[in-house]
Parts: structure tokens; sequence; C-alpha cells
């Protein structure tokens, strides 16, 4: 009797046949291991596309701040220990989990398919950080362009800038002697009467300096808040559309485009930042700028405050990109006997050393703009997109020849992003392969296109005069909690449910027997310490929670529901997924649960000739007799 057959990431404890044609597509090509899906050409593409997924804008906008607003060079202390104790070995087993089964983030569930919810959601989570990040590239690209011009046009408080644009600092009054005696005045008054102020008493007008009013007032057209969406700002639409164009041409071919674009996207940013750094070094003024990041200002009492631990952990475990999919879907088209091993610890230390060496080059020429402007290093310095297009831009106007420094900054910026993007969307197509592999073998190249071209379009509310409290909105929301909750649970079912020791094997399936010495490590993060500091950052999140802002603009009642119900959106699928699996396996309520807390009949290496004698019950799609799977208590059926 026929059954009707479900998509693979809602069946229970059914064989899914895996599909081994000789067809080929641009994806895959003679050389492959696994012809099916296709390997990367070679070791270079893979490393250098994982190093650009983990290293992107953060590592130059968020974490030269985070150092010195913790500590300076004490922070490196709990930075590296939250390295080796979160980051590495959750890097290291999503690396391991891809490359065994050779399936992406959703399909990888069939080790757990009750938790298959969770690669739904690290899928919608992806979904919903690539709309936005793309419209951050194209703020990196209409600056790029902006640069082409003699004079930068944030340079001075032209036509745009209002009266409060101003690029030194305005006294508005201080307190002087008059005849013997101390008074407070303004500073006309002052100044009209040949006195001069008292040191320490000095009050400054509240002025903005012209590349924060270009900011605002030019490239973005900035509206009041989130209830003014105002107009699409046309130019940054273009910019928009540009920067898919530019991630639909990386990936029409997928793997085998991608993997040779990021020879360029991967390593030139390094170059420049060496540029940056040389040039900064040599001015007045770096060395205060150094000072501040890692050098005498270091604080190391900092070390006694939780919050310190806490800004190191989140920065590790966002830094690194885990819980996102990505590393998954990217490892996925390794070939099965690739030291993963190896690989994790390169990209988690090249990920890491980049974030310290991005702020020298960062912090030398803010130093030089905190000395020119005869401020201290602390009003100058700054995070996120303040950082980016706001006191950074300001520091390269006042270098000689500052439009090539600022051209070189944004992009920079604009390969650190794009790197990210590609990786990202990555993990989409292969989920889409994973579930239609008929589909992405012939028609790749349009499904690629009509998947960035969706993007965009969904994209475009981003670019309006309210688009940057949008992307704060969606930042604030989906790339916080939802990736803590896929971590937590992505650890706990691997670890505890699945067998952190029957994990192992599968690990060393692939890259060779190691000792119990090698192990012990792994096994005391993995069974312990990770989870429990991942734990605690989600509950250190979830108390301290506050209403999302952008500045000093709060958000409407009506934004911070539209918050809550994309995390909503995003986590809902975990339990609606599980209730499916468990209404659609057999038994009684004990017995289904337990069904589905087992690996799908189908779990294992993706080749026959890597299963082994542990994975030899994965019925070959060619052999007549089916077999049923001693791991799962369901019936074995064979699709029709």
């Amino acid at each position: 009797m026929g059954m009707l057959s479900l998509p693979g990431f809602l069946s229970c404890g059914k064989k899914k046949d895996f599909n081994l044609t000789n067809e080929k597509d641009a994806h895959s090509s003679d050389s492959d291991e696994n012809s099916e899906r296709g390997n990367w050409s070679n070791k270079g593409d893979y490393l250098l596309s994982m190093v650009g997924y983990a290293v992107g804008l953060g590592n130059v906008w968020r974490f030269p701040y985070l150092t010195y607003q913790n500590g300076g060079g004490a922070f490196l202390i709990p930075y590296t220990l939250m390295l080796a104790l979160a980051g590495l070995p959750l890097f290291f087993m999503e690396c391991s989990l891809g490359q065994f089964a050779s399936l992406g983030p959703v399909s990888i569930w069939r080790i757990l398919p009750l938790f298959q919810g969770v690669g739904i959601t690290m899928v919608i989570i992806s979904t919903f950080v690539t709309i936005y990040y793309n419209v951050i590239i194209a703020y990196a690209l209409y600056y790029l362009f902006a640069s082409f011009q003699k004079v930068l046009p944030w340079s001075d408080c032209f036509s745009w800038a209002d009266e409060f644009c101003s690029k030194t600092r305005i006294v508005s009054d201080c307190n002087t002697t008059l005849h013997g005696k101390i008074i407070h005045a303004n500073y006309s008054f002052i100044t009209s009467n040949n006195l001069t102020c008292i040191n320490g008493t000095i009050n400054y007008k509240p002025v903005q300096f012209p590349s924060e009013q270009y900011w605002n007032k030019v490239a973005l057209q900035r509206s009041s808040g989130l209830d003014e969406t105002g107009r699409i700002v046309w130019y940054l639409a273009l910019c928009l559309l540009l920067s898919w164009m530019i991630v639909g041409a990386a990936l029409f071919k997928g793997i085998k485009s991608s993997g040779k674009v990021v020879y360029f996207t991967a390593l030139f940013p390094y170059v420049i930042l060496l540029i940056l750094l040389v040039r900064g070094a040599t001015l007045e003024g770096a060395l205060d700028g150094i000072e501040y990041y890692i050098g005498r200002q270091s604080n190391i009492t900092k070390l006694m405050e939780a919050e310190v631990w806490k800004d190191a952990a989140t920065q590790i475990f966002y830094s690194l990109s885990v819980a996102w999919g990505g590393l998954v879907a990217l490892s996925s088209y390794n070939k099965f006997h690739n030291n993963c091993y190896s690989d994790a610890i390169l990209v988690c230390v090249t990920n890491c050393v980049t974030s310290i060496f991005a702020g020298f080059a960062i912090f030398s020429i803010l130093g030089h703009m905190a000395f020119v402007s005869e401020r201290p290093v602390s009003e100058v310095v700054d995070s996120g997109f303040d950082l980016a297009f706001v006191a950074y831009p300001e520091a390269l106007s006042k270098l000689p020849v500052s439009p090539l420094w600022s051209f070189l900054f944004f992009f920079m910026l604009l390969l650190l992003g794009l790197d990210s993007q590609f990786a990202t969307i990555e993990t989409l197509t292969t989920t889409i392969q994973d579930i239609y592999p008929k589909v992405m073998k012939k028609l790749r190249m349009p499904v690629t296109l009509g998947l960035c071209t969706l993007l965009f379009f969904l994209g475009l509310i981003c670019v309006t005069q309210a688009g940057i409290y949008w992307v704060n909105l969606i930042d604030h929301f989906c790339a916080g909690w939802g990736i803590l909750i896929a971590a937590v649970l992505e650890i706990i079912g691997i670890i505890y449910i699945y067998g952190g020791n029957r994990f192992i094997e599968d690990i060393e399936m692939m890259i060779g027997k190691k000792s119990c010495l090698f192990w012990l490590w792994w096994r005391m993060c993995w069974f312990f310490i990770t989870p429990v500091l991942l734990m605690t950052i989600l509950v250190w999140s979830l108390v301290t929670f506050s209403r999302p802002s952008y500045g000093s603009v709060l958000y409407p009642t009506w934004g911070t529901a539209v918050g809550w119900c994309m995390i909503i959106f995003c986590v809902i699928w975990i339990p609606i997924v599980a209730i499916v699996k468990i209404v659609k396996a057999e038994g009684n309520l004990i017995q289904r649960i337990v069904s589905c807390c087992r690996p799908a009949a189908n779990w294992g290496p993706y080749l026959e000739c890597h299963r082994g004698e542990r994975y030899s019950h994965i019925v070959d799609p060619k052999k007549k007799k089916e077999h049923e799977i001693p791991t799962v208590s369901a019936v074995v059926y064979k699709q029709q």
C-alpha cells in the first residue's frame, strides 16, 4: 500500500533514500568525492570561506571598543578563556557534524529528529539577519562611492548642516575672575572683556561633528522614529541592489564560484588593515590611542566585574558565527576524512588574532583624531554604526589624502561584509538542496538568483528613512536570544540525548582514533562547561533585557511588539516540529518520544564507502532488500 511521503524535516523514523545519480551540475565536478552534493575544490577554498564567515564587521567595530571598555589588555584574559571554553568547542562540534553527514543545518537533524526545529530556527534567523546585513554592506558601498571626491563630503559643515554642526567644540560658559571675584559667565562676555576661563570650569555647547550630521541627514535621511517610515532613499536602494548583485554573481555556481571569490574577499582586508595600521602608527597621538586600547591604561581590576566576563563570552560566541547554521553548511562540502579538528583551531585563532590586530589599526587613527581635536581618546571612541560611519570617517577626514584612506576603509568593510553574506546565503541554498536535491541540480542558478531577488525586496524597508531603526530592531531581537536558544538545545541534544561518546566515535571515523587524554578537554567542555556558560549568557540576556532604542530614540510599543513577534516566529518551530514528529511516530506517547529521540533511519555518512560497520545498516537504494534499522523502533519504509 502506498504512503504519502512527508518532507524530510517532518518525517520521523522513516528511511529517506539517497539519490546518488550520475548527473552533475555546476556544484560538482569529476574530482569530487561526493558527486551528488559536490565538494570544495581544495582545502584553501574551505578555510578562506570559513575565515570570511567568522571574520566580519564585529571584529572591526565591536571588539576594539569592548577591549577598551573592559580593561584594555586585561580583557584578553577572559576573551581567551571564553574562546577555549565556549567558542572553540561549539565551533569544532558544528564543523564535525556537517562534515560527518554531508548535510545542511536542517537535514543534519536526522541525528535527533525531535530537535529538527532547531535547524529550522537557525535558517530562519539567518534569513532575517541576511536581510539587514546586506543593508549594512549597502551603507559601506554608499560611503565607498562618496569617497571618490577631492574633498570628503563629511569633512566640513556644508549646505546640509544645521546650526549645531561644528568641527570643534564650542565653549558655552565658564568661571572667570573679575575684579578679584570669581563669577560664572557665558563665553561671549568673557571674550569681549578679554577674560580667561578657569581650568576645569568650562562647559561646552551640544554640537554635532560633520560626520555625524552627514550620516543622519545625508546618508540615511533619518526620520524621527520607527513611526515615520518616510520614503525609500533611492541611492541606498541602488547600493542594496548592487550588493545583492555581487552576492548573486559570486554564488551562481555555489561553492565552486564562491570558493574562488574568497581568495580576494577574505585576504585583501588584511592588506588594508596593515596599510591603515602602518599609516596610523606614523601619526601624532597614535600612541595615546593604542595606550587606551591595550597599553598602560589596562585595568586588571576590571576582571572582578561579571559584566566583563559576559561581554567576553558574548563576543566570542557571536564572532565565531556558531549556531547560525553556516558552519554546518560550509563543512558539509568537505571530504569525509578532512581534518576538521585542525581546521576549527586554525579558523578560531585567526578570527581572534584578526580582532586584536584590527584594534591597533582603529585606535591608532582615533588617537590621532583625539590629538588633533584636543579631546581625550575616551570622547572619540565608539562602537557599531557610530564607529564605522561617524567616528572613523571623521578621523580619516583629518588625514592628508583623506579620500584614499576613506576608500580603503570602506572597501575593507565591504569585503568583510560580503564574506559573511556569501556563507549565509550558501546556508540557505544548502538547506534547499538537501530538501529538493533534483531541483537544485537542474536549477541552482535560477534558485540562487531568485532567492537574492526576494531578499532584496524584503530589505527595502531597511532603506527607507526609518530603515536604520528596522536594522537595529532585527539585530536587537533576532541576532540575540534566538541564536542562544538554538545553541543551548544543539549542544544538549547532541551531547546528552544522541550521546557525547557516540558523537566522539563519529568524529574518530573521520580524523582517526585519538587517545582518551586527547578527548578529556572536549568532554569537559561539551558535557559541562560550555552548556553552563551558554545558559548563563542566555539567562543574563533575558534578565538584563531593555527596550530597543537607537541612540536617544526609544522605540514605540508596537515596534517592540514586532520585535517579539520576529523572535517568536524564529523559535516557535522548535516545539511545532517536535510535536509534528511525535504525532507522526508510532506507539504510545513514551514510545513516540523515544523513537524521535533516536537517529533517523538514514542518519550516517552520506557515502556508503565511509559508513563502515557502525553504519552498515543504512540501506543503499540500489539494493532491493530492505532492513529494519536497529536504532529506530519504527518500521523503515522505502519511498516510492
